[in-house]
């Protein structure tokens, strides 16, 4: 009779396999060491995370003082509709006629009229029964509201503004020159021109005398705060950073992203801090805004000083709508690449609803379904390379663009999806009672 093998083991009990799992796991515990990398990436990456978020306000100043600002094509298609803007015209309509009212002696000139010109004077006042300086008046007011109204005033103000952008970088960096200058901390603008043209309006009306009114300067106010001057330094720096403090604020916020242990979670985190400091942006805007004409002298029509402000920052405003817009689409986005119960179930009813439509319909995909089923995860990645790489070489492109891209690649990837054929059934999910 054999004897036993003395190697063999007898089996062991529940009992004694659960404490023999539990000293092995107690072994390997007292030979990890602990873990302080992870706590060291994850405080990193929350601030390079929160540094692009503080930046990114700051990127978007800088871009649009660089890139809008300090371009002077980009500066003229920015004030030119002010040329057709009611309150701008109301603005420059009534500064142009005060001014020549007040270098016009009506009694004066008119005793000056040879007698043979004066019913042609006469003709033109329309034998007003009110008093000859009030009639006078308004005859020069309408003449300088007709010729604001007409296409040769917004001529006249876009090459006032073309020759003076420069003055107006001046009056932000202290260098340049032109029509625009900056006194006490206001810019304003040389109304000469358009005092010329309403002269020789009056006169070929008939208002012979208005020959005889000199050469006028005046200014129209663009701008005026008591931190202007103060400013130029800041200006300048934010002029200089245009184009690397943006990439700079990219940077950080995906080195925070690589840098986090959960880059899924940090993606989405970034993008809405980001998309958040684009709407702080936004909000000091509207609040610098009121405070700002709050601040304005009486003299200043705050009407006009609001269409002009808001003329100036129309791209800056549309920056803060992309910024906002993009972040909450990659936020998006990141959510549902993820595995988490809600982002499951919308991506379960994403590909089954398409797939159901697909089968109902009686499609089938043939080699191209099964192609596209073996190379989907890269058409996937090829459509979000694409729509993000027309996001980048679109000029200025606004919220708007933004959801339209984001629209246009939803509907891509609908299409990879629909042409998608595993030879499976598609069902929607059945709803949780």
């Amino acid at each position: 009779m054999a004897s036993p093998d003395r190697n063999e083991s007898k089996p062991l009990s529940a009992g004694d396999e659960l404490d023999s799992l539990r000293a092995r796991v107690a072994r390997l515990e007292t030979r990890t060491p602990p873990r302080s990398r992870p706590r060291f990436r994850s405080f990193f990456a929350v601030l390079l995370i929160l540094l692009a978020a503080l930046l990114t306000p700051l990127s978007a100043v800088a871009a649009w003082a660089r890139n809008d600002v300090g371009d002077t094509d980009r500066y003229v298609a920015m004030v030119t509709p002010l040329a057709s803007d009611p309150d701008v015209q109301h603005a420059v309509s009534k500064r142009v006629t005060d001014v020549l009212m007040t270098h016009l002696d009506v009694h004066a000139l008119v005793q000056q009229v040879a007698p043979a010109d004066r019913p042609v004077l006469d003709k033109a006042l329309g034998r007003l029964s009110a008093p000859l300086t009030a009639g006078i008046t308004d005859f020069v007011q309408g003449t300088v509201d007709k010729f604001v109204a007409s296409d040769a005033f917004e001529k006249v103000w876009v090459g006032l503004n073309r020759n003076a952008h420069a003055a107006v970088v001046k009056a932000l960096t202290g260098s340049g020159g032109g029509a625009v200058k900056l006194t006490d901390d206001t810019v304003v603008i040389d109304l000469a021109p358009v005092i010329d043209r309403v002269k020789q309006l009056l006169v070929d009306q008939g208002l012979t005398i208005a020959a005889k009114i000199p050469e006028v300067h005046t200014d129209f106010t663009v701008l005026t705060s008591d931190s202007i001057g103060k400013a130029k330094k800041g200006f300048r720096v934010l002029q200089l950073a245009g184009f690397w403090l943006p990439l700079l604020t990219l940077l950080l916020a995906a080195g925070g992203v690589l840098l986090a242990v959960r880059r899924r979670r940090a993606l989405v985190t970034a993008a809405l801090a980001v998309a958040v400091g684009g709407a702080v942006l936004g909000l000091a805007l509207s609040v610098f805004r009121a405070f700002y004409l709050d601040s304005l002298p009486d003299t200043v029509s705050q009407p006009a000083a609001a269409s002009v402000f808001d003329a100036l920052v129309v791209y800056l405003r549309g920056v803060v709508r992309l910024v906002v817009t993009l972040g909450v689409v990659v936020a998006l986005a990141a959510w549902l690449s993820g595995g988490g119960r809600a982002a499951t179930r919308v991506k379960a009813m994403w590909n089954g609803g398409i797939g159901a439509v697909r089968d109902a319909a009686g499609l089938t995909g043939g080699p191209v379904g099964a192609w596209v089923h073996r190379a989907k995860r890269w058409l996937n990645w090829t459509v979000v390379v694409v729509a993000a790489a027309v996001l980048l070489v679109w000029d200025r492109p606004t919220g708007l663009v933004t959801v339209w891209i984001a629209l246009g690649a939803l509907f891509a990837l609908a299409v990879v999806e629909f042409l998608d054929d595993d030879s499976t059934p598609h069902l929607l999910p059945a709803p949780h009672g």
